[in-house]
């Protein structure tokens, strides 16, 4: 199975899920997908009529996206699951749960639960 998708940089993420609202297209989900050791994309799927528009964004693991949160308020709730599972950040979430969206004894964004390939995180030293 393939899906058809347009590759665009987090930094025309939000300008183009801006246009698709104005064009009249809902938000409906988003998608993770581990690359390799170091890779992932998110796909944002929008529709329309029952026709799917998809947006693929590269990232790196335990990297930043912009959140969709503020244009979409919705996209709370799965920019924070992915946080959870897969050590990704989003930038201007306004909702954050501090990757604690299941429990507050959730594993910590470093341990990425879903991962195939372990995530290099930097610790803070106190």
């Amino acid at each position: 199975m393939s899906i058809e998708a347009t590759t665009i940089a987090p930094a025309g993420l939000l300008a183009e899920a801006t246009r698709l609202k104005n064009d009249g297209y809902r938000f409906v989900t988003m998608s993770s997908v581990e690359l390799d050791e170091t890779n992932m994309e998110i796909l944002y799927h929008f529709d329309r009529d029952l026709t799917l528009v998809n947006l693929r964004v590269p990232v790196e693991k335990g990297g930043k996206l912009p959140s969709l949160s503020g244009l979409i308020f919705g996209a709370f709730l799965v920019e924070n699951e992915i946080r959870d599972q897969y050590a990704l950040t989003f930038d201007g979430l306004v909702l954050d749960y501090q990757g604690k969206l299941y429990a507050e004894t959730a594993q910590t964004a470093a341990s990425s639960p879903f991962c195939k390939y372990a995530v290099k995180s930097a610790k803070k030293e106190a």
